[in-house]
Protein backbone atom coordinates (compact mmCIF):
# COMPACT_ATOMS: atom_id res chain seq x y z
CA UNK A 1 0.00 0.00 0.00
CA UNK A 2 1.27 3.46 -0.86
CA UNK A 3 2.37 5.60 2.09
CA UNK A 4 -0.04 8.41 1.19
CA UNK A 5 -2.96 5.98 1.15
CA UNK A 6 -1.89 4.46 4.48
CA UNK A 7 -1.87 8.02 5.89
CA UNK A 8 -5.53 8.39 4.88
CA UNK A 9 -4.99 10.75 1.93
CA UNK A 10 -6.37 10.51 -1.56
CA UNK A 11 -4.03 11.09 -4.50
CA UNK A 12 -5.22 14.66 -5.13
CA UNK A 13 -4.48 15.72 -1.54
CA UNK A 14 -1.12 13.94 -1.66
CA UNK A 15 -0.09 15.64 -4.90
CA UNK A 16 -1.22 19.07 -3.60
CA UNK A 17 0.92 18.64 -0.48
CA UNK A 18 3.90 17.49 -2.55
CA UNK A 19 3.55 20.45 -4.93
CA UNK A 20 3.30 22.92 -2.03
CA UNK A 21 6.46 21.50 -0.43
CA UNK A 22 8.32 21.62 -3.73
CA UNK A 23 7.36 25.26 -4.28
CA UNK A 24 8.59 26.13 -0.76
CA UNK A 25 11.95 24.47 -1.50
CA UNK A 26 12.60 26.50 -4.66
CA UNK A 27 14.92 29.49 -4.81
CA UNK A 28 13.07 32.83 -4.49
CA UNK A 29 13.23 33.75 -8.19
CA UNK A 30 11.92 30.35 -9.28
CA UNK A 31 9.37 30.35 -6.45
CA UNK A 32 7.66 33.47 -7.83
CA UNK A 33 7.41 31.87 -11.29
CA UNK A 34 5.92 28.70 -9.79
CA UNK A 35 3.42 30.74 -7.77
CA UNK A 36 2.13 32.39 -10.95
CA UNK A 37 1.57 28.99 -12.55
CA UNK A 38 -0.36 27.88 -9.47
CA UNK A 39 -3.12 30.48 -9.95
CA UNK A 40 -6.37 29.23 -11.36
CA UNK A 41 -9.54 30.99 -12.39
CA UNK A 42 -12.96 29.43 -12.13
CA UNK A 43 -16.11 30.62 -13.82
CA UNK A 44 -19.30 29.21 -12.32
CA UNK A 45 -22.77 29.73 -13.74
CA UNK A 46 -25.82 28.67 -11.75
CA UNK A 47 -28.64 27.37 -13.95
CA UNK A 48 -32.28 27.09 -13.00
CA UNK A 49 -35.20 26.33 -15.27
CA UNK A 50 -32.91 25.93 -18.28
CA UNK A 51 -31.53 29.49 -18.05
CA UNK A 52 -28.40 30.90 -16.44
CA UNK A 53 -29.09 32.84 -13.24
CA UNK A 54 -25.84 34.36 -12.11
CA UNK A 55 -22.21 34.13 -13.22
CA UNK A 56 -19.63 33.97 -10.44
CA UNK A 57 -15.93 34.48 -11.17
CA UNK A 58 -13.46 33.29 -8.56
Amino acid sequence: MAAWRAAGLNYINYSNIAARLLRKALKPDLRSQAARRDDSHIKFTKWQGGKPEKIVNE
